[in-house]
């Protein structure tokens, strides 16, 4: 499979809190030119959200995301998902997350946490809580001497940011909300999601 990081520009992250939503939005961000879609294992609904997408958007790359536990990749997994994203990682976590098959972006904030993964031949991690971790500058500066490790910025990223970090040479993308927003979601409004969907996934044109 293509690096998740080369799928698209920008992966929603999705928190879904019904599951009857799950493959109209699923197909909403897909029409849009957003194939990668993590959803958060924050909510009741999440794994059936993912078992849903999975069994009837099969032009969707669906992941899991705030996965934090060795039970959390099976369950995801067991579920479907073809990618999973940590916001941080422990050793037990990392042993999972390699034997669970499919490929992983385990969370980093340090030069030390990138450095470890780097150790153990991991080289793509997702960057949390991005601006607040030191958003673009941080990562320019840590391109130099990490030149191999390539990152998923997610944490405050929005339309305003997203070009900057995408322009950096260690962002493969950047992981999102601003695609879903609230008022949408209640209402159901699949073709604003659509719309702003496509919007995203010309960032990087």
């Amino acid at each position: 499979m293509t690096s998740v990081l080369d799928l698209a520009p920008v992966i929603p992250v999705v928190v879904i809190e019904d599951a009857h939503d799950a493959v109209p939005l699923a197909r909403a961000l897909v029409a849009g030119g957003l194939p990668a879609i993590e959803v958060t294992l924050r909510t009741p609904a999440a794994l059936d959200a993912v078992r849903a997408i999975a069994a009837e958007v099969p032009q969707a790359v669906i992941g899991a995301g705030t996965v934090i536990s060795a039970e959390n990749v099976k369950a995801a997994t067991d579920a479907g998902a073809r990618f999973l994203v940590s916001p941080g990682w422990t050793d037990r976590l990392l042993d999972a997350l390699r034997t669970s098959g499919v490929p992983f972006l385990p969370g980093v904030s340090t030069v030390s946490e990138v450095v470890a993964l780097l150790e153990q031949g991991v080289d793509e991690m997702k960057f949390f809580p991005a601006e607040a971790a030191g958003g673009t500058a941080y990562l320019r500066s840590i391109g130099g001497p990490l030149p191999q490790a390539r990152f998923c910025p997610t944490g405050g990223i929005s339309p305003a940011n997203a070009p900057a970090y995408l322009a950096l040479p260690n962002v493969g993308c950047v992981g999102g909300t601003w695609m879903l927003p609230a008022d949408a979601l209640a209402a159901k409004d699949w073709a604003r999601v659509e719309e702003l969907a496509a919007s995203a996934a010309a960032l990087r044109g």
